[in-house]
């Protein structure tokens, strides 16, 4: 080959691989330039509420509960057992409200394990001698603790103490006795506070796939109420006064449905006996089974309970009903969690049931993640109402005939 000819080989081969390591180079520039990008929102993104702390540690429902481990059979433990570790009889098999654990602090390092912890609950008499009340006096004001001496005060919750995303909860009173008692008579508000903050974080959890934001705009739209649907529910039925969406899957299967009636003027009408038989005639007539006359309906029986408390969503009054349901001439049950909702803006009533099937789960997350979606609950309060589904109290045995064809 002559010289110049294989000059210019080189030349040509060389040129190649120029080109091909600038590729490269670029390709290199871009990868990274994405993953910092990323990276800078995460941390933007974390950094948006200016706190740069890690994230405490520990899974969703669960409850470090700290005390002398001379108490853990004695009657502050028991309270805590009964309160935040409740079991829940609403279930087709009962569940634990939260899942506890019990631990005493012997050491600095069981200290700085306690305080990295996302759910963490320091109990002690305050004059107590042992670790735990020593570091409760420690954390405590001169103030605070003279309260807690006299009687006035005995809970103390903090967020984000040590850590992000961080919920405590200090426990203490004159004596064991007291601090018990104070603590069941106070099971509601105690327990609510963990409730809130668990329920943000469900939020997150739920929608971190994401979420149908035409579903939702389109409730607004056609009936004047809207809440934030996972990415993967479908409507079922979208008829005057009642919508049900559903998310099948063959070995876990759950669906939402809503109603509504207007000319209300608040909850004092409404009781856990009409919510019942409004939710049975709604269940009756729309949410049924494959066999020929089945259909979804409460369970009664013992040792199942349906239990209705009063609450509120996003502001607004309602009350809340947890229960069993089962399937008539089948052999099917789940849970189910139920709001009925009264928006002043519109002087309506509102009707909102979340159901589950799902024999091989347990079912205490999955109504977490109900109760998560059933709090973005919204309405329109420029909305010209229709008639609907629902009668008032003492009418509740004849059904409206406007609801759609079955």
């Amino acid at each position: 080959m002559p010289m110049t000819n294989l000059i210019k080989l080189q030349y040509d081969r060389a040129t190649v691989m120029d080109i091909s390591s600038i590729k490269t180079v670029k390709l290199l520039m871009i990868r990274y330039s994405f993953i910092l990008t990323a990276l800078l929102g995460l941390f933007l993104l974390n950094a948006c509420d200016n706190d740069y702390r890690r994230s405490a540690q520990g899974g969703l429902s669960e409850v470090l509960v700290v005390m002398d481990s001379t108490q853990w059979d004695g009657p502050v433990a028991d309270a805590i057992r009964n309160t935040f570790g409740r079991e829940m009889m609403t279930l087709p098999r009962p569940e634990h409200r939260y899942d506890l654990r019990f631990m005493d602090l012997r050491t600095n390092r069981d200290l700085e394990y306690a305080k990295s912890f996302r759910n963490t609950i320091f109990a002690a008499p305050i004059d107590e001698q042992s670790n735990v009340a020593s570091f409760i006096r420690a954390i405590l004001s001169e103030e605070i603790k003279e309260r807690i001496s006299d009687g006035r005060n005995f809970a103390f919750p903090l967020r984000d103490r040590w850590f992000r995303d961080q919920w405590t909860l200090f426990l203490s009173a004159p004596d064991e006795q007291t601090l018990a008692r104070r603590i069941v008579e106070s099971e509601r508000s105690l327990v609510s506070s963990l409730d809130q903050t668990e329920r943000e974080r469900w939020k997150r959890q739920v929608f971190r796939r994401g979420e149908q934001a035409h579903l939702a705009d389109s409730l607004m739209q056609n009936h004047g109420f809207s809440i934030r649907v996972q990415h993967d529910y479908r409507i079922g039925v979208d008829t005057t006064g009642f919508v049900s969406m559903r998310r099948f899957l063959h070995d876990n299967d759950r669906w939402i449905w809503f109603a509504y009636k207007d000319g209300f003027d608040g909850l004092d009408d409404i009781d856990s006996e009409w919510i019942s038989a409004v939710r049975d005639s709604l269940n009756r007539q729309f949410i049924r089974g494959t066999r020929d006359g089945s259909y979804v309906t409460t369970e009664y029986r013992e040792p199942r309970r349906v239990e209705t408390v009063r609450t509120r969503v996003n502001g607004r009054p309602a009350l809340e009903t947890r229960g069993t349901w089962r399937m008539t001439n089948d052999i099917m049950g789940g849970p189910f969690l139920h709001y009925t909702i009264f928006d002043e803006h519109q002087n309506r009533i509102y009707m909102m049931e979340f159901a589950q099937f799902a024999p091989r789960y347990s079912k205490r997350r999955f109504m977490n993640q109900f109760e998560a979606m059933a709090h973005t609950f919204q309405t329109d309060t420029t909305f010209v109402p229709e008639p609907i589904a629902l009668r008032r109290k003492g009418q509740i045995d004849v059904y409206v005939e406007n609801l759609g064809d079955e």
